[in-house]
């Protein structure tokens, strides 16, 4: 593997990790949403997944994402018999986001991407000192 590969591979994390920080502050945005119709349901947490993916030109795997796909926890539910998402017992099912573990997966794909952007850093300055002796 040469260094061009490692920047693709790194790039090909940091697309992934972006993807999976847009899903997360997604969920948090709709953390405390409820349904606007009377016992409808509310927002449903997103999760990402990862797969490797041959990239046969440079023989090398890459990782990309799965379309997102929908948490099947159960909702819970807060007596509010005012809420316009209330069923008929008064009962309004809240969204499946727990937002310390949103934050969590933040930070855990925070750190993922800022090693993904190290590794390209480091790659890019072999390849300027690999220039540079053959200057």
């Amino acid at each position: 593997m040469d260094l061009t590969d490692s920047l693709k591979i790194s790039a090909s994390g940091l697309k992934a990790q972006g993807t999976r920080l847009r899903i997360i502050a997604e969920n948090l945005a709709n953390a405390d949403s409820t349904s606007k119709t009377a016992g409808g349901d509310p927002y449903r947490r997103k999760v990402v997944t990862f797969r490797n993916v041959l990239d046969r030109e440079m023989n090398v795997d890459l990782v990309e994402t799965n379309k997102p796909a929908l948490d099947k926890t159960p909702f819970e539910t807060r007596y509010d018999p005012s809420n316009p998402g209330a069923d008929a017992k008064g009962y309004v099912k809240l969204p499946n986001v727990n937002t310390l573990i949103e934050l969590a997966d933040m930070r855990e794909a925070e750190r993922s991407y800022e090693a993904n952007l190290k590794a390209i850093e480091a790659s890019r300055t072999m390849l300027q000192k690999a220039i540079d002796i053959l200057r």
